[in-house]
């Protein structure tokens, strides 16, 4: 016997949640496991069957927050009910005042319905799946998400002792992640900032962070798709003052067809939030592929440079730019706080200026003609076009000064995690 402290976790439950009418005794166990630890658990039932279910949501329950109720679960076609019962459960969540933690145990089709919830909830909040899928290519189900996958070994069918190790196991995580999340707090209370980066705007976002440092806890992220959904997620959260988005890159991606898009939603969070944002076009002149090899067929006579062993670079055309200003200017325009979007007229990446092999002056103008046309200025929402290339120090100094500009004195003394 151990002491486990339940105190700061009595208002708040642990959701279980799969689907009963084939995964009802492992969820079960899953839920024994948690109640043996002293937690209120609350059992979902994300089944599509139709069947009687034994747990304390009812899958009609989450089947009525489907946008176009129940009857868009329930139908005839499997593969559809599942997406529609996801996203039935991914409202349901937002719904629960008690929820405190949750946790999953499935296959395939149990992960996808289970985490879709679990990526719709903040950052910190815990979550646990138990999945067959989780050894392998887990972004599917992860995102931008603080979900951790545990593989579940055998199969998740029936009670075996190695499932019932496992499944326990993920039980008790949950559990201890409940009972200590406000045991630690931050090591620091200086609001956080979000940056974004890649390799080759490494110099700027460094003497940014560099400068302001003292005042703000600099979270930089990898622009590599995930990099800016997870910088969104966390500004979704609550969990970001603003952000300072150097590295638009993955917008490229987006347009053209690259690997490392963050997806059609890139920048939208900031139309939801009234935050203070600061722009500029980091790495517009590339689009991203894995492996020489893997460059697509179409794409085999453009510029390619290889970054690496197993990362292409493929310069941007002045259409291809143009259609990715007025994708840019179209997600400004539709921001609540205030704006500063800086452009540097002297290159965009650090392979984008004279002697370097993505030079291409009529690209940039192209890219930058397209977010001057289309942008809607007024007093709290400027564009600035400076005859710097993006790494120069200047243009770091330009940029601290615009977030200065945008960060009010109240926003830049409250934490981020208040």
């Amino acid at each position: 016997m151990f002491t486990f402290p339940v105190a700061a976790t009595t208002a708040r439950a642990a959701y279980v949640a799969g689907t009963f009418d084939t995964k009802g005794r492992e969820l079960t166990y899953v839920k024994q496991c948690l109640e043996r630890r002293g937690l209120r658990v609350v059992t979902v039932d994300l089944s599509t069957s139709g069947k009687p279910s034994s747990a304390s949501v009812h899958p009609r329950e989450v089947a009525r927050h489907h946008p176009h109720g129940e009857s868009a679960v329930f139908s005839k076609d499997r593969g559809c009910a599942v997406s529609a019962m996801a996203q039935a459960f991914e409202r349901f969540v937002l719904t629960r005042r008690d929820l405190g933690g949750l946790i999953g145990a499935g296959g395939s089709g149990g992960t996808s319905l289970a985490t879709q919830g679990m990526r719709a909830l903040p950052v910190g909040l815990p979550k646990v799946m138990v999945s067959t899928m989780a050894s392998g290519d887990t972004r599917g189900y992860v995102g931008p998400s603080d979900i951790c996958m545990m593989y579940s070994i055998t199969d998740v069918s029936g009670i075996n002792r190695i499932s019932e190790r496992v499944l326990a196991n993920a039980a008790h995580a949950l559990a201890g992640m409940m009972a200590h999340a406000a045991s630690l707090p931050s090591a620091t209370t200086k609001p956080a900032l979000g940056l974004t980066m890649f390799g080759v705007t490494t110099p700027c976002v460094q003497a940014v962070t560099r400068m302001l440092a003292d005042e703000y806890d600099c979270l930089v992220f990898h622009a590599t798709g995930v990099g800016g959904q997870s910088m969104e997620k966390l500004a979704d959260s609550g969990l970001l003052q603003g952000a300072i988005d150097v590295s638009t890159t993955e917008v490229a991606d987006e347009i053209v067809g690259g690997v490392l898009s963050a997806g059609p939603q890139r920048l939208d969070v900031f139309a939801r939030h009234a935050l203070p944002y600061v722009g500029s076009c980091g790495a517009l002149d590339m689009v991203n592929f894995g492996a020489w090899d893997t460059v697509p067929e179409r794409f085999k006579s453009r510029r390619l440079y290889r970054h690496n062993a197993s990362v292409t670079l493929m310069r941007t055309t002045a259409e291809e730019c143009r259609a990715i200003g007025e994708f840019i200017a179209r997600k400004l325009n539709a921001m609540q706080g205030p704006v500063r979007f800086l452009i540097p007229e002297g290159g965009v990446s650090q392979i984008d200026k004279p002697g370097q092999p993505f030079h291409d002056p009529e690209a940039d103008r192209a890219l930058f003609a397209a977010i001057e046309a289309n942008f809607r200025g007024g007093p709290e929402r400027q564009l600035r076009r400076l005859p710097l290339h993006i790494n120069d120090e200047a243009f770091a100094q330009a940029l601290v000064a615009a977030w200065r500009e945008v960060a009010t004195p109240r926003e830049r003394s409250r934490s981020a995690f208040a």
